[in-house]
């Protein structure tokens, strides 16, 4: 297949390819093996949905009732483009006798609306409001994996993981926030085996992209309405913008504004003392004198005490990539990963962000098994040496210089000239204290 990310290629039969799927889908779920021609997209993701604990003949579980239904989504940020789905693809679906489908960043259904009997039909399968369709929870299918992915993805029939869910075909895109890259959720198709076609697939990426370009235009400038963007991975001094300024900050000052925009409620000092200081002979005069150089690096207004806090919302780039990886968007969490949280900070709740989101993001990259991803994170500076991904690189792309380089991290893994030592994260800007990275004693 040209495209492997187009279900069906140009002039296939739709009821053969059926036929094939759904023996390969037998196999994988007697046997764990995934015969051709499944997708390597769709491969993946039933392997995903197998450890995740989903079975074959599930069914999706409605979390949310109609009264909890109707407040979260008249809050949710994609309310506001709803109109604009709606004028897009409303017709397309009710023509096509087609389902147009709206979840959240969770995978739970918002909106389903489209041909009357289509939607009978659905409910059947409970591809209803309030239902969870995460790959998760239900295996694969077009909004659940297209969350976890971070990218528009076309299901095909028998592709689905769910038997009951075979008979469908459906395409759907990630929605993101336009100003932090968050992911807000995925906007579907679904209906029949005529919707196993390009234009699908391009047509709901086309209209996702018409969701952001509407956000931003409705929400344009969050800093001119007194928030902030601060950037912290893979820097020793953070950057704050702001009102259409740029601050450079000192360590101690990234440290204290990475953690007080993490508590928007506000901490008090001696938490702020307790989170900064390993030391515990440091006074809280120190601190207060190290707050009052801050303010005035900020300007007035933004940071207050008692407790000490923030008077807007700041969105860190490390809150983006965690975020993308409890939604499971990982290739999106991968992209926006620029290393280390301030990797030469020595403040306690700090070194704990920096290990936890290092070895989170690396895990789940060793886990997925995706080549570029893996090799993405081998080649970074803070992945050089990380003997597990080189491995998990070399399971999956035997190259000639990755095999190489596997070799050379296990002989000075071995050496006993060159014995290998654990790099924590709080000592260096190697990513995580749980893995094992190799680093050279010094010549």
């Amino acid at each position: 297949m040209s495209d492997p990310w187009v279900a069906l290629e140009p002039g296939a039969d739709p009821a053969e390819r059926v036929r094939v799927l759904r023996r390969a889908h037998e196999t994988f779920t007697t046997a764990g093996t995934v015969p051709r021609p499944v997708r390597s997209v769709v491969a993946e993701s039933w392997r995903r949905s197998a450890r995740a604990g989903v079975g074959p003949d599930g069914t999706a579980d409605v979390e949310l009732a109609e009264d909890d239904l109707g407040a979260y989504r008249a809050e949710h940020p994609l309310a506001r483009v709803m109109p604009l789905f709606r004028e897009l693809m409303g017709t397309f679906a009710a023509d096509g006798e087609h389902l147009l489908a709206v979840c959240d960043a969770y995978g739970r259904l918002l909106w389903v609306e489209g041909h009357p009997a289509t939607r009978r039909r659905a409910d059947s399968m409970n591809f209803v409001p309030g239902a969870r369709w995460s790959e998760a929870a239900v295996g694969t299918n077009a909004p659940g994996t297209a969350i976890a992915l971070g990218r528009p993805v076309q299901v095909f029939a028998a592709e689905h993981f769910i038997r009951r869910v075979q008979p469908w075909t459906c395409a759907a895109a990630p929605v993101h926030d336009p100003h932090t890259g968050r992911v807000l959720g995925a906007v579907d198709i679904t209906g029949g085996d005529g919707l196993a076609h390009p234009h699908s697939l391009g047509f709901v990426q086309a209209v996702a992209r018409a969701a952001e370009s509407q956000l931003a235009l409705l929400a344009p400038a969050r800093c001119t309405e007194g928030s902030a963007v601060l950037s912290v991975l893979g820097r020793d001094e953070a950057e704050l913008r702001v009102a259409g300024r740029r601050i450079g900050l000192s360590r101690r000052h990234s440290e204290i504004l990475l953690l007080l925009a993490r508590h928007p409620g506000g901490m008090t000092g001696d938490e702020l003392l307790c989170a900064l200081y390993a030391d515990e002979s440091v006074t809280p005069v120190t601190l207060r004198a190290e707050l009052a150089r801050l303010r005035r690096s900020l300007g007035p207004g933004l940071l207050v005490s008692r407790p000490y806090r923030l008077t807007a919302p700041v969105e860190s780039d490390a809150g983006v990539v965690e975020r993308r990886l409890e939604t499971c968007a990982l290739t999106a969490a991968a992209k926006a990963y620029a290393g280390p949280v301030l990797p030469g900070s020595q403040a306690p709740a700090v070194v704990r962000l920096r290990r936890r989101l290092a070895d989170g993001l690396r895990t789940a990259l060793i886990a997925h098994r995706d080549p570029d991803l893996l090799s993405d994170w081998a080649h970074a500076p803070w992945g050089e040496d990380d003997l597990e991904v080189w491995r998990a690189l070399a399971s999956v792309r035997p190259t000639a210089p990755v095999r190489a380089r596997l070799a050379a991290l296990e002989a000075e893994l071995a050496a006993p000239a060159a014995p290998a030592r654990r790099v924590h994260a709080d000592r260096a800007p190697a990513p995580g204290g749980g893995a094992t990275y190799l680093q050279r004693p010094p010549a």
